[in-house]
């Protein structure tokens, strides 16, 4: 009987917003270092806990095909940029489970303080084994992995930093003019600038009582909540259409979002804003609970070690 093994394969997913020499490091050495048939580079739609990207989808894909598809038993895949939204982890490891023997999941050491936040963490944590790419500012805190290895990359760079300070000396210069003029023609709002943008975009089709809640040292899904009182139920839908499309023009976009004409809800990973008619906001007092949040917060920090 002949043996259909599937062929085993590392998945290296992420932003690559934009990628960089330490991505390339961490691609090259995974193949030199791992016992695998190909490794499949995936980049993100949009990462489940990032609210934009700086480039489009089809310009990051566009980028990791001129710096990986030269590397022998590399694939770039789009799986997750067709998806055409945020696509977790599990999810993607399933469908390349159909065909290949997923082994490996490459991930940052940075990546290691929310690994255990990831959906479907402890289903991930039996199934595949971690390859940490090490960084030396990042503590490797390991004690929730089943099976890891650790591929050590000294590359003190991250997209983040690129993004903020417009270097492009990590940046390869087959896609650094394409990755410049990108940086050039962005600017990237802050929380309290994009908190700004809502609360004009609301006032501005007749919300009334907004009120914004600052969550940043709560123990909360957000860093800020915003409520909106609308005029009535079909105002409440009128609302959360235009607040859509107007976010989506400024590259701010829902993650997830729930609609109603009585109460509606749109989350766009560190904020979340709630649209209510006045008996529901009243009827269920979201500002107390909120309010509360914030005072215990406060409370447990003044509280002596």
């Amino acid at each position: 009987m002949v043996n259909h093994q599937k062929p085993t394969i590392a998945i290296f997913g992420g932003s690559f917003d934009p990628p960089h020499k330490g991505h390339q490091l961490i691609v090259e050495k995974a193949v030199e270092n791992l016992q695998i048939d190909q490794l499949f580079v995936v980049p993100a739609y949009l990462n489940p806990f990032k609210i934009s990207t700086l480039a489009d989808a089809s310009t990051r894909l566009a980028w990791c095909h001129t710096l990986f598809d030269p590397i022998d038993r590399v694939k770039v895949d789009d799986y997750e940029i067709k998806e055409g939204k945020s696509t977790v982890t599990s999810q993607s490891v399933k469908h390349f489970n159909q065909a290949y023997d997923v082994k490996y999941l490459i991930i940052g050491s940075d990546n290691l303080s929310t690994l255990t936040k990831w959906h479907a963490f402890e289903w991930l944590n039996e199934t595949v084994t971690w390859v940490i790419a090490t960084r030396d500012d990042h503590h490797l805190e390991t004690d929730e992995l089943k099976s890891w290895k650790l591929l050590p990359i000294e590359a003190p760079v991250s997209s983040t930093q690129i993004r903020e300070e417009k270097d492009l000396q990590f940046i390869d210069e087959k896609i650094r003019e394409s990755v410049k003029h990108i940086l050039e023609g962005q600017h990237h709002m802050t929380i309290d600038e994009r908190i700004e943008n809502i609360v004009k975009i609301l006032d501005d089709k007749k919300a009334e009582e907004i009120e914004v809640f600052n969550l940043d040292d709560a123990d909360y899904i957000a860093k800020r909540v915003v409520i909106a009182n609308s005029l009535n139920p079909k105002h409440t839908l009128a609302l959360f259409d235009h607040l859509k499309t107007e976010l989506k023009k400024q590259g701010d976009a829902f993650l997830a979002s729930d609609s109603s004409d009585e109460w509606s809800v749109a989350d766009l990973g560190d904020i979340l804003i709630h649209i209510m008619i006045p008996e529901y906001r009243q009827r269920y007092s979201l500002e107390t609970f909120l309010n509360e949040l914030v005072e215990n917060q406060k409370k447990k920090d003044n509280d002596p070690a």
